[in-house]
């Protein structure tokens, strides 16, 4: 189990399964959320993601038709967002309280990444979202 919160520790979740792939999200959406050059996320399935204190400290926006980004109240960190309908969440991988054995595996979304960040690392880089 992955526990995690925001920076002044009013919203608290765990993680009460696997964590999916993480990845660095360079869209201008994560880059606005973040207020820097990308986001780091991980996926998790929805019913794994249990907020355990602060709820009613955590505040939804909808950047898009499909994507509802939460964050806390108090603080303004982002803690995760979910796209759609979909099974599963994308929490931000800054938030976690647990220590995680390896981070993100791929960059998405390059095709639109800040122009004044470049990439040096070797991991895989996709243009847009992979499918899959």
């Amino acid at each position: 189990m992955h526990t995690g919160s925001c920076l002044c520790g009013a919203v608290k979740y765990e993680i009460r399964g696997e964590l999916g792939p993480a990845f660095y999200c360079h869209c201008s959406r994560c880059r606005k959320a973040s207020g820097s050059a990308f986001a780091s996320n991980v996926v998790v399935a929805a019913g794994d993601f249990v907020i355990v204190q602060g709820e009613e400290s955590l505040g939804s926006f909808s950047s898009s038709e499909n994507m509802q980004r939460s964050f806390c109240l108090r603080c303004g960190s982002p803690i995760m967002s979910r796209r759609g309908n979909l099974p599963q969440v994308r929490v931000r991988l800054g938030t976690l309280d647990t220590p995680l054995s390896e981070g993100p595996g791929a960059h998405i979304f390059v095709a639109s990444k800040a122009d004044w960040f470049d990439i040096h690392d070797a991991l895989p880089q996709h243009p847009e979202r992979p499918q899959g």
